[in-house]
């Protein structure tokens, strides 16, 4: 179904359209109007030592001023007693009725405080702000007078912005507006095309009847629109990822909110038309992906009701509302190319582009590594906005660290490990053996010559899994032949970028040795993990919840995962990657050709590199990476059904010969006819 003709169902059931619209413009004006605005005033404080600690302090000395030799651990703790509970109360008393936030200023190197209230009366939220402002330098003098700090060291509070004239929050009263618009137009478009698949069936039973009674059916003219499919649509989702930077995303969404994503969201509704209409069934053999998105939707679903059922902040919230976009997203891709693609050379088109895309992707990181730059710094795109604040270059030893569009050289490397293995089995497929050499070979080259210049161990084990799954598999002249070229790639490294190869032997050196500061600040990472864990088992706080400036970093996929869906979200990830896995050996297993077993073993080696990466930063929490991830998990899954459709039945006892469709047609030769005795 094309454009053309999903506006002409639209107009053709505008009785339903209009009505469900204009019921989401009038409750959109309704809740304007009743929605109060919202104002928050602001103040910062800065902790100052004493004078006396100044001097050579005596055995009684301040020991909150010194903890941890800074300021910034008593700020830190002075945080967290008036986000408590006991503290609330407090304030509740002294009469700060409306939610209140007490954080680090935003940039601020040293101990620096923000404080914020937000309300619906302007001159109460200042009032409220300025007895959260005092309160605060009673609370550390308490704590300390609590330490039996001797008043001389006591730290003091210094208020660096006083309290704010109150300023109206709009941007959440016309997110709550633009949300039931949105609603009411979804069920519009939802309601109308349910109308009609139901009316198209209809008639479609009389003219059943019509042509069983000999009566001719009426011919409906058809529209002379192109054909749209799933391809192209993911071509633009392809298009959208690839060349606009992963970190430029629409106001108020997050990281979730890039362009590309959003135009994955709309091409599900393109679906859902198109099969409430009856123009497209899923094809035979492709449900397993489905499958597994299902048993991942509902462990979101489970931790997002866990995260609104234990008074979560209001950035959790906005955490969580995000996670379940994401989710969608997901669900997108994966019944776009699952169950959209119905013709397997669709499906061939969409693998070629990405990886085509991929390579130019991974160009870009070549310029960001040879200038010492990062081209996506400089693309500004008007009304999007970067969703990671200061976004600069990454350095490791005397090498930049190139992104390319990425947001991250993680992200970059893990993402080029994904797709190498579709640009090595392309290069091979004899269907494309009439291109000339640098087509086939320069996604390879670029891809994999990329890997190593992110400096990054998850980019090096990428490239060796991808290897040793896929080389062994190769004929004896091939597997050598690819030994010498690695070989040989590693010796231009070493004299086109020397030092190169040998800060990457350190990285792994200090990995073994335990003596790397990124690993043992992983490790210490994951025990910090199970407090959290140990809070919510089962269902975890909320997808999109555990964010790093509310917790820490958890560079782990699967620790990530514990801490914000549980075990169950746990084995829905874990059922993920070994679904990928299964599909890929299950095109080996069946493919009736040398090419389509080194697509299988493609989809192996990438489900693979997909389930080891996930173990050395939080790759679902990236976009890119997380598109191409679940783009080929569907892939396989379409794959695979196209090759079960194309495999031959297995003989069995019950009927031991081949079936009839599937009998030789070659001619008896004259030696096979002997005459009767």
């Amino acid at each position: 179904m094309n454009i053309g003709e999903i506006g002409a169902v639209l107009r053709r059931r505008w009785y339903v359209m209009a009505p469900l619209t204009l019921c989401g413009v009038l409750a959109g004006a309704q809740l304007y109007q009743s929605v109060p605005v919202s104002y928050q005033s602001q103040s910062s404080v800065a902790l100052l030592d004493s004078a006396a600690v100044a001097q050579l302090a005596p055995a009684f000395g301040n020991p909150i001023a010194n903890a941890g030799g800074s300021l910034v651990v008593t700020a830190d703790v002075l945080i967290r007693t008036l986000s408590g509970a006991d503290a609330a109360r407090d304030l509740h008393g002294l009469g700060v009725t409306d939610p209140y936030t007490v954080g680090f200023a935003a940039n601020a190197s040293g101990p620096m405080l923000t404080l914020t209230v937000t309300g619906t009366n302007r001159a109460k939220v200042l009032k409220e702000t300025s007895l959260l402002t005092d309160f605060a330098g009673e609370q550390l003098n308490a704590l300390q007078a609590a330490a039996k700090v001797q008043p001389a060291y006591f730290v003091q509070t210094a208020p660096v912005v006083l309290p704010q004239t109150p300023k109206p929050q709009l941007k959440t009263r016309y997110q709550q507006v633009l949300a039931v618009l949105i609603a009411g137009l979804v069920a519009g478009f939802t309601a109308s095309f349910v109308l009609e698949s139901m009316l198209a069936g209809r008639r479609r039973r009389r003219e059943a009847a019509a042509a069983a009674a000999g009566t001719a059916p009426r011919v409906r003219r058809r529209t002379r629109h192109r054909e749209l499919d799933a391809t192209a649509l993911l071509t633009g989702y392809l298009g959208l990822a690839f060349f606009i930077p992963s970190n430029l995303t629409l106001p108020g969404l997050g990281g979730v909110g890039t362009p590309a994503n959003v135009f994955a969201l709309l091409a599900l509704f393109w679906y859902l038309a198109t099969w409430l209409t009856g123009r497209i069934r899923p094809a035979p053999g492709t449900r397993l992906p489905r499958v597994v998105m299902w048993l991942l939707a509902v462990s979101v679903l489970a931790s997002y009701l866990a995260n609104a059922s234990r008074g979560s902040s209001h950035k959790e919230v906005l955490g969580a509302d995000r996670g379940l976009i994401g989710l969608l997203v997901w669900v997108s891709l994966v019944v776009l190319i699952s169950a959209g693609i119905q013709d397997r050379a669709r499906l061939d088109v969409l693998l070629r582009r990405a990886v085509v895309m991929g390579a130019v992707v991974a160009a870009i990181g070549y310029y960001d590594f040879f200038t010492a730059t990062n081209i996506a710094e400089k693309i500004s795109i008007p009304g999007l906005q970067s969703s990671v604040a200061q976004i600069t270059t990454l350095d490791r030893g005397a090498f930049t660290r190139p992104r390319s569009t990425t947001a991250q050289p993680l992200e970059f490397g893990g993402m080029l490990a994904l797709l190498l293995p579709f640009a090595i089995q392309q290069a091979f497929d004899p269907a494309r053996a009439q291109l000339s050499r640098w087509r086939r070979w320069a996604p390879v080259a670029l891809m994999g010559g990329a890997l190593p210049l992110t400096v990054s161990r998850t980019s090096i084990i990428g490239a060796l899994i991808v290897v040793l799954v896929m080389v062994p598999r190769w004929k004896p002249q091939r597997r050598w032949t690819t030994f010498g070229l690695l070989l040989g790639s590693v010796a231009v490294f070493k004299v086109l970028v020397p030092g190169l190869i040998g800060t990457i032997t350190t990285l792994f050196a200090s990995f073994v040795s335990n003596s790397d500061s990124s690993t043992q600040a992983r490790t210490v990472k994951y025990s910090a993990i199970v407090p959290y864990l140990e809070e919510r088992p089962l269902f975890g706080r909320g997808l999109g919840t555990f964010t790093p400036d509310l917790y820490f970093f958890t560079d782990n996929q699967y620790m990530l995962t514990l801490a914000e869906m549980g075990l169950l979200g746990l084995l829905a990830l874990l059922a993920l990657f070994l679904t990928g896995i299964h599909q890929g050996g299950a095109i080996r297993r069946l493919a009736a050709d040398e090419s389509d077993r080194e697509l299988g073993q493609a989809f192996f080696a990438s489900a693979l590199v997909a389930l080891v990466s996930a173990a050395t930063f939080d790759a679902l929490s990236f976009p890119m990476f997380a598109g191409m991830f679940f783009l080929t998990i569907a892939a396989g899954g379409s794959y695979l059904g196209f090759i079960r459709r194309a495999a031959p039945e297995p003989r069995n006892v019950e009927s031991p010969c081949l079936p009839t469709a599937q009998l030789p047609t070659a001619p008896l030769q004259p030696t096979q006819l002997q005459p009767a005795p």
